[in-house]
């Protein structure tokens, strides 16, 4: 009998892993961070919103875990590289990375000018790939492997008729991304993936939560292509990112696992 038999969460297990969250202070960062601590990695917390990076940074302390919060954002190759360095010199290596960082800009396309386009892919694209590099090298350094995770979306693969043209290009390059590093990588025994959610609860979505009748009227047209019947709740990220931060999924790379409830299966 293999020995992952006899304990088989063990697969999943991150105890002492050390990981670095980029976009910590927002809603899927946050939760990545916190899924992370109560795991037992040890956190180098990135966020440009100093508040929300602390916040973010006391949770996880609270538990259980060691942070290192650093206030900055992945926006060229001297800030990832910073950010690999703080990460190594606390805590001396790096096991797993989370690129969470990122934006939209809802805008029909003649209406939206070509710097808020290149400022999505910037954000989106750009960003995950220099984070992604620095990190890298790093992991590769070290010869033992790694995980990294990149926040791609629904909309990486479906497009959208409310102005999405900047946000669903900047997903399907990060897909592209996701696929090419994969291969790249892949004897390396770093994997590289990425969850793609559709609508779940933050921050920003809340209202659609509501018990109001416009939130019910988005609700139910929503919910007609969600064969779950349902939108999305933070756990229903917790397990996959925890899946492609560990050993589990030491076999899946340049994968985007769609965490939707079906909505890009039909």
């Amino acid at each position: 009998m293999s020995d992952f038999l006899k304990t088989p969460m063990s697969l999943f297990d991150v105890a002492g892993k050390v990981a670095i969250v980029t976009g910590a202070s927002g809603a899927f960062g946050a939760l990545a961070a916190q899924v992370l601590a109560g795991a037992g990695a040890k956190l180098a917390l990135v966020a440009g919103k100093v508040d929300a990076l602390e916040e973010t940074a006391v949770a996880c302390q609270e538990l259980g875990a060691e942070v290192e919060a650093i206030n900055a954002r992945p926006s060229d190759e001297a800030a990832c590289a910073a950010i690999v360095s703080k990460t190594v010199e606390r805590f001396g290596r790096i096991d797993i990375l989370v690129v969470a960082s990122g934006k939209n800009d809802v805008a029909k396309i003649t209406e939206m000018a070509p710097a808020r386009f290149l400022d999505v892919m910037d954000a989106n694209v750009t960003q995950s790939w220099l984070m992604a590099r620095a990190a890298g090298k790093q992991m590769l350094a070290q010869g033992e492997g790694g995980k990294m995770v990149l926040m791609s979306s629904a909309r990486g693969l479906l497009g959208h008729p409310a102005g999405y043209s900047a946000y669903c290009a900047s997903k399907a390059a990060v897909d592209g991304i996701t696929r090419a590093l994969g291969c790249e990588w892949g004897p390396t025994g770093i994997t590289v993936n990425a969850i793609a959610p559709t609508v779940f609860r933050s921050p920003l979505t809340a209202w659609m939560f509501e018990d109001t009748e416009d939130a019910e009227t988005v609700r139910k047209g929503f919910l007609t292509r969600v064969p779950k019947g349902r939108l999305g709740e933070p756990q229903d990220l917790a397990g996959p990112l925890l899946f492609l931060a560990s050993k589990a999924s030491d076999f899946y790379t340049g994968h985007t696992l769609y965490a939707d409830g079906g909505y890009t299966a039909g």
